[in-house]
């Protein structure tokens, strides 16, 4: 692979100032491309205006963009003509497209005039799952939501065999490609700062500060969105169902459209709000300084947040589904049904009281096998974008082929 390509990351939505998925892989992406490679980096992303900022080998491209409702940290693209013309701008050697919904067609469009474009893709959620089907069975129940699920699928299919690689991050995803016809597929580690993410960051105050009650019981935390597509719901009906005499207490770290409503619910519980937390160094601090993490996420595709819990030295409890499986291997915490809070009690309950120091343990064993971040990026660059290229080469002869078959004799 060439030593001087510009790749291109294209996201359709995401949040500029803290974490989730795409924001850390996006921050940890541009760190690496500086450090460790003489490649060129162009990230197009949603911002609050259109503005360019120039780091080294690095483009920050920000796409002037709305915020998403009920989600107020996040910015959504909608300006298409906009990204096509920084495309044609830029004229990227490799795009990869890192949301499922219009940018991937802006890419493939963009392919069609510029045909030697790799085109990559990161299967990142389970869309059709979690977003089509919950949506849909809010609205008009079961049988309605599986058939515009399976209209997602289709659009699915559509959509990534056009793409010369497509990367998941769990082997269920990647089997349900396949099912789709999609072959020329990987999957991709994502990694964790385990410098960061460490349990010798617990500050021994942090309940104090959030104003807690002390106790010698768990103090449960999450760290993400308060949605419905989180589930973030079943997380404080599993908190009304713990014993008493457990003396747990709980941190809700996040915003979203759920937020107001959940505060509301928890105002006679020990349940602290604090908030959407921007800087990574407070969010490793504040896992550290918990007991378990808890999610009811059920399509969650890998969970970064769970592994960055897991370096902090907390088991996991959770729901068996998704990506959880995987990231929460017997030992390291408890996984129950989708949906079933008062089980997800029960969990706690266990890991807390049966064998807590050897999940711990067993947690931060796991994180340590993971990957780092260099390692994430020297697949990606190594594996995931050479199968691209050696795609887009195959692409090409064949339309050559075509071409000079379809060519006039004159002999």
């Amino acid at each position: 692979m060439s030593d001087n390509l510009l790749i291109c990351d294209l996201t359709q939505s995401w949040s500029p100032t803290g974490g989730g998925g795409i924001s850390t892989y996006l921050k940890e992406k541009r760190k690496y491309f500086q450090a460790k490679t003489e490649h060129r980096l162009l990230q197009i992303v949603p911002g609050p205006e259109d503005r360019i900022t120039v780091e080294g080998r690095t483009i920050f491209a920000e796409v002037g963009s709305g915020q998403v409702w009920g989600s107020p940290n996040y910015r959504w693209i909608s300006r298409n003509d906009a990204v096509f013309a920084l495309l044609r701008e830029y004229k990227p050697d490799i795009i990869e497209s890192l949301c499922p919904w219009v940018l991937p067609w802006i890419a493939i469009r963009h392919r069609l005039r510029h045909p030697d474009t790799a085109l990559v893709a990161g299967y990142r959620t389970d869309f059709p799952n979690s977003q089509v089907y919950r949506v849909m069975n809010d609205l008009s129940g079961h049988y309605p939501a599986s058939f515009f699920r399976q209209v997602a699928y289709f659009y699915a299919w559509m959509t990534y065999h056009r793409f010369d690689r497509v990367y998941t991050l769990n082997r269920e995803a990647q089997a349900m490609l396949a099912q789709l016809g999609c072959r020329n597929t990987g999957v991709l580690g994502l990694g964790v700062d385990v410098e960061r993410f460490s349990p010798a960051r617990r500050d021994p105050d942090f309940r104090a500060k959030l104003g807690l009650p002390r106790t010698d019981g768990p103090l449960l935390i999450y760290a993400g969105r308060l949605d419905n597509e989180k589930r973030a719901y079943v997380l404080t009906e599993m908190f009304k169902q713990l014993p008493r005499d457990l003396g747990a207490a709980m941190v809700l770290m996040g915003d979203g459209k759920l937020r107001d409503t959940l505060m509301e619910e928890a105002k006679s519980l020990p349940i602290a709000f604090p908030g959407y937390e921007t800087d990574r160094e407070t969010l490793a601090s504040a896992l550290a300084s918990c007991d378990i993490y808890v999610s009811g996420m059920a399509d969650e595709t890998f969970g970064i947040s769970v592994l960055e819990a897991q370096a902090s030295g907390l088991p996991v409890v959770g729901v068996a589904s998704g990506a959880m499986p995987e990231r929460v291997p017997e030992g390291t915490g408890l996984l129950g049904p989708v949906d079933d809070a008062k089980a997800m009690a029960d969990n706690v309950v266990r890991v807390w009281r049966e064998d807590y120091a050897g999940s711990r343990a067993a947690a931060l064993a796991l994180a340590a096998r993971h990957n780092r971040w260099p390692q994430t990026f020297e697949q990606l660059i190594d594996v995931e974008y050479a199968e691209a290229l050696r795609a887009r080469d195959r692409r090409r002869a064949g339309l050559i082929r075509g071409r000079l078959k379809r060519a006039p004799n004159f002999s």
